[in-house]
């Protein structure tokens, strides 16, 4: 059995003013070429297919094309849902697509039910887990006692029926930690990466399955062993990318159950690159190449340059971002807001505390806090 993990498509996307809706197009195409040229039997979605809920219609029609190429080489499609996808949307005519091949789990509904695929050594049993919070499964499944999304994932895979022996593989869309360690974040995902947080799911859960898919972390890795991968976001969706190459995991699974994995590399319409130096020497028509590129530009210029972007981008018309780092400051200095968004929720609330209050927060007042984040960023996605 030889299939493609793919996760976090995110169709729809806009980085920095930009609508990335060509570029993925342009990796969807080599995707379907890597079906045809390596024999595929299966792709896999690892959820946030969509950038968001209500995704554009050009979105829309991106996924439409890309099914449709698919299922016309005989490929079978195996997706969930992120916590960027709308569950029930997700859903819609999911029978009538299941007849061609296209299998979608958008919503836990109370159990998982495996889509079992066949390989001449027998039948693999694709396990679909949509994304779920705590709450989700705990109206499902009210007796589990869940408190955390790790207790729901391990109470959702319980509703599994005995594998027999049968080769399994699972599809998750979950925020997945090794223990006490986190998964490296690429800087575009809308996740908390906090130690403590109630939505990690300890890796541990996953024994037994041949290979766990999985989505929601942009880049791609191993957790707590080889064969539970995030795939990663087939584009850099944010500028902390900048160089970042992309891949698409081909797993093979043997007669036994074991998984091999081959990256293949993606090759992106445009870079995502980070230069630095003064703008005269940036836009230097001798110096200037792969003009198409998103450029994040640090310019060492001592002084702010009045229409520096404008300059900038009539060498480089995706420009994406510009900031300074003079040559003067101090080695190592750092930008103030970019010294701010690499502290955590918690750390900002403690600092707001001393600073406003001057005091410490209370542990309730941190709980409360910690609360109102999470529902406000679901209440956002």
């Amino acid at each position: 059995m030889r299939f493609l993990h793919l996760a976090d498509l995110h169709l729809g996307k806009r980085v920095n003013g930009f609508d990335m809706l060509d570029d993925q197009r342009s990796v969807l195409e080599q995707v379907v070429g890597f079906c045809s040229d390596r024999q595929v039997d299966a792709v896999v979605l690892a959820g946030d297919i969509y950038d968001v809920p209500q995704p554009p219609a050009a979105a829309v029609l991106l996924l439409d094309w890309f099914l449709t190429e698919l299922a016309s080489c005989g490929t079978r499609v195996l997706a969930v849902s992120g916590n960027h996808d709308s569950a029930e949307r997700l859903d819609y005519a999911g029978r009538l697509l299941a007849r061609q091949g296209v299998y979608l789990a958008g919503r836990f509904t109370g159990a998982l039910t495996p889509v079992t695929l066949a390989d001449a050594a027998g039948p693999v049993q694709f396990v679909l887990l949509p994304f779920v919070r705590a709450a989700t499964v705990r109206h499902y499944l009210p007796d589990a006692g869940i408190h955390s999304y790790d207790q729901a994932v391990a109470a959702a895979l319980a509703t599994l029926p005995p594998a027999d022996g049968v080769r399994r593989v699972l599809v998750a869309h979950q925020f997945v930690t090794a223990g006490a360690a986190l998964p490296r974040a690429a800087g575009s995902e809308s996740c908390a990466l906090e130690v403590g947080t109630v939505e990690q799911v300890d890796a541990a859960r996953f024994a037994g399955f041949c290979y766990v898919a999985l989505g929601h972390i942009h880049r791609p890795q191993t957790v707590g062993g080889p064969t539970v991968r995030y795939a990663g976001s087939p584009l850099c969706y944010s500028l902390d990318e900048c160089g970042a190459e992309k891949s698409v995991p081909l797993v093979t699974l043997d007669a036994a159950g074991a998984a091999g994995v081959e990256l293949l590399p993606l090759k992106p319409r445009r870079a995502m690159r980070h230069l630095t130096g003064p703008l005269a020497r940036l836009t230097d028509p001798a110096a200037v190449c792969d003009a198409d590129d998103y450029i994040w530009a640090t310019l060492t210029d001592d002084a702010p340059i009045p229409d520096a972007m404008a300059r900038l981008r009539s060498a480089y018309p995706n420009a994406m971002k510009l900031d300074y780092a003079p040559r003067s400051a101090p080695a190592g200095a750092a930008p103030a807001a970019e010294a701010v968004r690499r502290r955590t929720f918690s750390e900002l609330v403690v600092d707001f505390f001393r600073t406003a209050q001057s005091r410490e927060p209370t542990q309730a007042e941190l709980d409360a806090l910690e609360q109102l984040r999470e529902e406000v960023d679901a209440c956002g996605r």
